[in-house]
């Protein structure tokens, strides 16, 4: 992904500096070894690409033992899901699963559970928009809760596809 120099410092992918913000990037695997600047301005594209806007989770205080609720919609005062995505930006989901068919391409999402490594044990759920490989009409996925919204001012799925941000490499 990056290269490395003689004296094994690492070099962004994208504009090709070195330094110490130089350094992989992304929850499941590498998605490339980017600067916090590249990393910050492509996590940035493919979220508002993505439709993957919503304000981060609040974690909660571990001494707090008060009922939990779920985050509701500014818009509809709906619940929703908030989930970190792979490039470390959060989407709001809906509280529902729907047959991919009746769901656009654009708001389709699953949730990835992470098990720490060399361990079944789960630390953590990313969401992943479904894209290469398109699930079959029954299969449940999880929409975006913008497609769902009842408010008047939401984003609505629109006819046309949205440009694909250019590859990092």
């Amino acid at each position: 992904m990056g290269a490395t120099g003689e004296r094994g410092e690492r070099f962004c992918g994208r504009c090709g500096k070195s330094g110490p913000t130089v350094h992989s990037r992304g929850r499941i695997d590498l998605i490339a070894e980017l600067c916090d600047t590249c990393w910050n301005r492509l996590a940035n594209q493919i979220a508002q690409h993505e439709g993957a806007t919503a304000a981060p989770r609040l974690e909660p205080d571990p001494d707090d033992v008060t009922f939990l609720e779920p985050p509701r919609c500014t818009l509809c005062d709906a619940d929703i899901r908030v989930y970190p995505t792979v490039y470390d930006r959060w989407v709001g989901l809906a509280m529902t699963e729907l047959p991919a068919k009746d769901v656009p391409e654009r708001f389709r999402w699953r949730l990835i559970k992470i098990p720490a490594p060399r361990s079944l044990v789960i630390i953590d759920v990313v969401a992943v928009r479904v894209r290469a490989i398109d699930p079959l009409p029954g299969e449940l996925v999880i929409p975006a809760h913008h497609m769902l919204c009842a408010d008047k001012s939401a984003e609505r799925p629109s006819t046309k596809k949205p440009a694909i941000p250019r590859h990092p490499l």
